[in-house]
């Protein structure tokens, strides 16, 4: 054969594949050595309990994506770089992640998406749970659902947010996948259908029209629809992601039930630490009022004259009277931003109730 055999061709290739493999392993191994290195002068100058640096991680991701030139794309050389941080974290101090359990849910897949593979995760069976294991100590950061693209504010979590000390340090999106899963042959054997009531609610056309006469039941999350799923029997079945299909060992009797293609979960990282700006940040805050005319223009009046956007408000009640509500607001930007700071100090002078919720790095994947 030639010299420009495909043979010949493919093993020069693989040659300079293999040179490549060896030198990303050396300089991953090198960056490894400076992360035990950036351990060992905190713990010298007394702070080696702050190892994770939430903005100091956005900046980097954002980094990667912005110089990034292909042929892989900007967010999946981002999701490598996020597990070599992970991996390398670890050695510094791993992390302990509690999120909305059990095991399979799209939280756990929020948690991991964030953080990578090198944590320890702690599923829980409810929102306060979470809450409360990262206000103990007993977990580093917590990750909760706060709202859906179809179905809007996951409730539980804004009211946490009234009582709990808590600070939110980021934020990550899911696009949402659900799938019928179940261990029976067809969905249309199906006589009863678990998940969470968000779920249901985000497939209710799905359902309506593939299978109306089937029974839906609400329970905790969809970790746990796939868990009572498999450890059941009779003709029943979950509406859960891949990923507790895999863990639970069911099959996928449909894909993609969602209504929405787009239908994408915002998902809250919150911890007891507050958060340095990384250049691209939101701060989220609750305020309330009394309930008198124009209340609503006299809380986000100073946001506009401030320059500062906008990007969220809702209402809850607050639970302290009848018809009394408290505002969840997004800003974009750090609150110590002059504008931003500037929009806040107006906003305390003005309400009854004010509580900044944090300052933190917008999602980068």
């Amino acid at each position: 054969m030639g010299a420009d055999s495909e043979p010949d061709r493919l093993a020069a290739v693989r040659a300079r594949i293999d040179a490549i493999d060896i030198e990303i392993q050396r300089l991953i191994s090198e960056r490894a050595a400076c992360a035990q290195d950036v351990a060992s002068i905190k713990q010298a100058f007394g702070s080696g309990s702050d190892f994770y640096r939430p903005d100091r991680e956005a900046q980097v991701l954002t980094t990667v994506k912005a110089r990034n030139q292909g042929p892989l794309s900007g967010e999946e050389m981002a999701r490598i770089f996020r597990e070599i941080m992970s991996a390398c974290l670890a050695l510094e101090e791993p992390l302990t992640v509690a999120f909305l359990g059990p095991e399979g849910t799209f939280t756990q897949a929020a948690a991991l998406k964030h953080f990578g593979h090198s944590i320890r995760t702690r599923p829980l069976r409810a929102i306060d749970e979470v809450f409360r294991e990262v206000e103990s100590g007993n977990a580093d950061y917590g990750v909760v659902p706060v709202e859906n693209s179809t179905e809007g504010v996951v409730s539980h979590t804004l009211d946490m947010f009234v009582q709990s000390p808590l600070v939110i340090c980021g934020e990550v999106e899911i696009r949402i996948h659900h799938h019928v899963i179940g261990r029976i042959r067809s969905k249309d054997e199906a006589q009863a259908v678990y998940s969470h009531q968000q779920s249901l609610a985000q497939c209710r056309e799905w359902l309506d029209l593939n299978m109306p006469s089937v029974e839906r039941i609400p329970v905790s999350s969809n970790g746990e629809a796939a868990r009572r799923v498999a450890s059941m029997d009779g003709n029943v079945v979950a509406i859960a992601g891949e990923c507790a299909a895999e863990i639970y060992g069911l099959s996928i009797l449909a894909r993609n039930v969602e209504d929405d293609p787009n239908n994408t979960t915002r998902f809250l990282v919150v911890g007891r630490r507050e958060v340095a700006p990384s250049g691209r940040d939101k701060t989220s805050l609750l305020v309330s009022s009394r309930n008198d005319v124009g209340l609503l223009y006299n809380l986000i009046e100073p946001i506009s004259r401030n320059g500062v956007n906008m990007t969220r408000i809702e209402s809850r009640p607050s639970r302290r009277g009848t018809w009394d509500y408290v505002f969840f607001i997004d800003l974009e930007g750090h609150r110590g931003s002059p504008e931003v700071n500037a929009a806040l100090s107006e906003l305390r002078s003005r309400a009854t109730l004010f509580k900044v919720l944090g300052s933190y790095p917008k999602a980068v994947l």
